[in-house]
């Protein structure tokens, strides 16, 4: 039991280590939806209803938008901020890499066809998250 004992002690400062150096959000979930993956979804929407990146410009446009809601995607599941709602991150998550993947082979249709799963993405977490602007159905 003594080494037991002995064995929890000096392994208590490296789990302590281990959850404190766990990331920490900055951004309140506000500032996260209006300033980064708002933006980034508006911007990926335009372009597909435009007819798809037009240059090399709009290309890396549409690359930066898709990376940013992929990885919003895992900015929402880390802890402290969403927890209730690692499913719906994740597809945000999944919808965004696939836009991403779309962008890199510069497939117009492909990026269109993922723009409705990023809608249906945020959709279903607002739902879930924001009753006030999509009440429960009767």
């Amino acid at each position: 039991m003594k080494w037991l004992l002995a064995g929890v002690f000096l392994l208590s400062p490296v789990l302590s280590a281990q959850t404190s150096d766990a990331p920490q959000p900055v951004a309140s979930m506000k500032q996260l939806m209006l300033d980064i993956i708002l933006p980034a979804s508006n911007s990926l929407a335009l372009l597909v209803n435009r007819g798809g990146p037009a240059d090399d410009n709009a290309w890396a446009e549409a690359r930066r938008s898709a990376l940013i809601l992929a990885e919003s995607g895992n900015l929402l599941m880390m802890r402290n901020r969403a927890a209730t709602w690692t499913a719906d991150a994740r597809e945000l998550t999944e919808a965004g890499a696939a836009a991403y993947k779309a962008v890199e082979a510069k497939d117009v249709k492909a990026l269109a066809g993922v723009s409705e799963r990023i809608d249906a993405a945020c959709t279903t977490c607002h739902k879930h998250s924001r009753p006030n602007v999509f009440p429960a159905s009767k």
